[in-house]
């Protein structure tokens, strides 16, 4: 079997000023564009059976430039909703709330259609895709299956795949324009590389 391989998208402009990005549609900064190029040669090593990409233009640009065209968007690798903090940075949050946390709190209900997620709501999409993965693995012949999103989706996503809680996501920092990658050791999930730059 393969490796899951996971990509952050590159930078935006949000990501640098730290504001949490969910469903705002940003693009790749310059910088970002040359991350997710810089990817390319990494990849083109790699045997790759399927690519997922969330549905945003960051993760889309990502996969395009890392030179993986032919990824099928995956509904379910949307970042977290952050629903009324969306926009806002951790620094603004904590001027309201001292001791907020992303991973024990949530965040506070959005605008209409964005009411928000709880780390088990973000658990639960995160599992779904392992489950597609899982059924891309059983139909390859030994190819890498390849996820491009965000940053605290791919970190729940790595806490469920090692039998974690979905807070526990809150122990894997990622960086953007990186990989990742999840295989396994002896029948059982493990981390082989992370927040790798290349």
């Amino acid at each position: 079997m393969g490796e899951l391989v996971l990509i952050r998208h590159g930078e935006t402009e949000w990501t640098l000023s730290g504001q949490h990005t969910s469903y705002t549609d940003l693009p790749l900064t310059p910088h970002g564009e040359e991350q997710a190029r810089s990817l390319a040669p990494m990849l083109a090593s790699r045997h790759i059976a399927c690519v997922l990409t969330s549905p945003m233009e960051r993760a889309r640009q990502t996969a395009k430039l890392a030179g993986l065209e032919h990824s099928r968007v995956e509904d379910d690798l949307r970042e977290w909703d952050y629903g009324g903090y969306e926009g806002v940075t951790t620094r603004d949050i904590h001027r309201g709330r001292p001791d907020w946390d992303l991973w024990n709190d949530g965040v506070a209900p959005g605008p209409e259609g964005h009411p928000g997620e709880t780390p088990e709501q973000v658990g639960e999409r995160a599992d779904r895709v392992l489950a597609r993965a899982d059924a891309a693995f059983a139909n390859s012949e030994g190819g890498d299956v390849v996820l491009v999103a965000h940053a605290h989706l791919l970190r729940v996503l790595t806490a469920r795949r090692l039998g974690l809680p979905p807070a526990d996501g809150a122990l894997f920092q990622l960086a953007t324009g990186t990989v990742s990658r999840l295989g396994l050791e002896h029948g059982r999930h493990v981390l082989t590389a992370w927040n790798r730059l290349p």
